[in-house]
């Protein structure tokens, strides 16, 4: 998922070079909704492991 607000991320950019405001503001929208996405289910995975009592794998 976080690879996805990458690429939204970078279309946001490049659109945003050649003049295109409507489309790089929702490619940076939807980078944005993905990236918190992301970091809540990356928090939610760690708070799991936490409460089961599993270390990191080595």
């Amino acid at each position: 998922m976080l690879g996805w607000a990458v690429i939204f991320f970078i279309v946001a950019i490049i659109a945003a070079i050649f003049g295109f405001g409507g489309i790089a503001a929702g490619a940076a929208g939807i980078a944005k909704i993905l990236f918190f996405i992301f970091l809540v289910l990356f928090i939610i995975a760690l708070v799991s492991n936490a409460v089961r009592g599993r270390g990191p794998k080595i």
